[in-house]
């Protein structure tokens, strides 16, 4: 499966982005799929997480409330509403997909990566 993300951008503190992928080139099967992010000097994390049908979500504390995972299954698309930004959210931001559906949308199930986008957040 190829993953195409985009949406990046250089955005205030207290702005808003949302960011987009686009998975192709997989024909059956349902998976969940997901964002982590990258800041430097630091590890990949995961962000937030949404299975197959939209029903199960997943995110990290420091986004909760902040932050928006959905899919549409029917476009093989994932979407990240990102609001109220704060500099700490300054990162490179990667979509990732999972093999097959997950419940529990644990890290180490998405093995799928695409290219990341930048998001800067900054006065």
């Amino acid at each position: 499966v190829q993953l195409q993300a985009s949406g990046g951008g250089l955005v205030r503190p207290g702005g808003s982005l949302r960011l987009s992928c686009a998975a192709s080139g997989r024909t059956s099967g349902n998976y969940a799929m997901g964002w982590f992010r990258q800041a430097p000097g630091k590890e990949r994390n995961l962000v937030a997480a949404i299975n197959w049908s939209g029903y199960n979500t997943r995110y990290s504390e420091s986004v909760k409330g902040r932050f928006t995972i959905s899919r549409d299954t029917t476009k093989n698309t994932v979407h990240l509403q990102m609001n109220n930004l704060k500099p700490e959210d300054t990162a490179l931001y990667y979509c990732a997909a999972t093999d097959s559906d997950s419940y529990y949308l644990l890290d180490h199930e998405f093995g799928h990566w695409g290219q990341g986008t930048l998001v800067t957040v900054s006065s």
